[in-house]
């Protein structure tokens, strides 16, 4: 199988692996994440994202978007706004609604990004008892459409949140994968733009399962703790998931693997944009490629053994992602076995 389906399907990097061998090699440690670890995890994220940052680990994705909107968002009048493509709304299975009973507001866009005049068709209300309270914008970074905000634009957002009393979240389940691409440190990208809350993550880019919910002011973490451990997201032995951000936190482990996988993504957009019956509908500035292909092509490369995704089932979009172990022989493979197809 070559899989373009997602870089979850990559596995583990060496480096990360190691990681957690060293932290296995810790021997009896204190659990729940009072070990050396962990605690060496914490001080790189800081290293990277400022020294009052609250940074607390989970494994899942999900429940780091989850808890950082229950963080920013604690009554259940308050909504969350976001993008109609986003993966709070979309590829979740309900959980931001079942689990903290917010309303999401669903935004549609051409390219899974918001601006401040499309977030104000949802900021509205305020004050009147009669409907949800919006509290939080969300954006997704790089976002589910592989398209990328520039920092101007997240600082246009956060400013207009804050200025009517709402806060930003930033999934960055492909934080590294956009920061790379922008040759910008992990703190501009991120604090230094006005973010309230940021989903960290790590598993998309080299690691087993961990992600990481970073919060910079005392108010939002308050009580956070208790709300990892009711939401079943303190792991016991701890070490192993810190380890592994500690691990793409060392020696731009994160930078090395994520513009990697970028790169990868521009050589196979490059490889098919000018191909008959083939169009790149999105501009390719992380490690996803969106393209228009024929059912008949589509099939014809899941008969050969690639693997992919069908984005929209109404239109046949597809999105072929890159990852960190992706080669130029697999792109090169790829394009070879597309272009094959297309001028048949």
């Amino acid at each position: 199988m070559t899989a373009f389906a997602s870089d979850n399907y990559a596995g583990v990097h060496p480096e990360v692996l190691a990681a957690i061998g060293a932290a296995d090699q810790l021997g009896h440690v204190v659990a729940y994440g009072g070990d050396p670890a962990t605690a060496d995890a914490v001080a790189k994220v800081r290293d990277h994202l400022g020294p009052e940052a609250h940074v607390f680990f989970v494994w899942g994705g999900t429940a780091a978007n989850v808890l950082c909107l229950e963080s920013l968002a604690p009554a259940a009048h308050q909504a969350i706004i976001c993008a109609e493509s986003a993966h709070i709304y979309v590829d979740e299975g309900g959980a931001p609604e079942r689990l903290l009973h917010r309303k999401l507001l669903p935004v549609p866009t051409d390219n899974g990004k918001l601006t401040p005049e499309l977030v104000a068709t949802r900021a509205i209300r305020f004050g009147d008892e009669h409907a949800v309270q919006p509290a939080v914008v969300s954006i997704t970074q790089s976002t589910e459409l592989g398209t990328r905000y520039e920092p101007e634009e997240i600082r246009a957002l956060a400013d207009f949140a804050h200025e009517r009393g709402m806060l930003l979240h930033l999934d960055g389940a492909r934080i590294m994968n956009a920061t790379a691409a922008q040759g910008i440190s992990l703190r501009e990208a991120t604090r230094d733009l006005g973010i309230d809350a940021l989903s960290f993550g790590g598993t998309k880019n080299g690691a087993l399962g961990a992600e990481a919910v970073v919060l910079w002011e005392d108010r939002f973490a308050e009580g956070f703790a208790w709300r990892r451990k009711s939401a079943m997201q303190l792991a016991s032995k701890h070490r192993y998931v810190a380890a592994q951000i500690g691990a793409l936190l060392t020696d731009d482990l994160w930078l090395r693997n994520a513009s990697h996988a970028n790169a990868m993504a521009q050589r196979l957009a490059d490889g098919v944009r000018d191909l008959p019956r083939i169009k790149v509908t999105q501009e390719v500035q992380s490690n996803g490629v969106f393209v228009m292909l024929p059912a008949e092509i589509r099939e014809a490369l899941y008969a050969e053994g690639f693997v992919f995704y069908v984005w929209d089932e109404h239109t046949g979009e597809v999105r072929w992602m890159c990852s960190w172990d992706t080669t130029e022989s697999d792109v090169d493979a790829f394009v070879a076995a597309v272009t094959k197809h297309a001028t048949a």
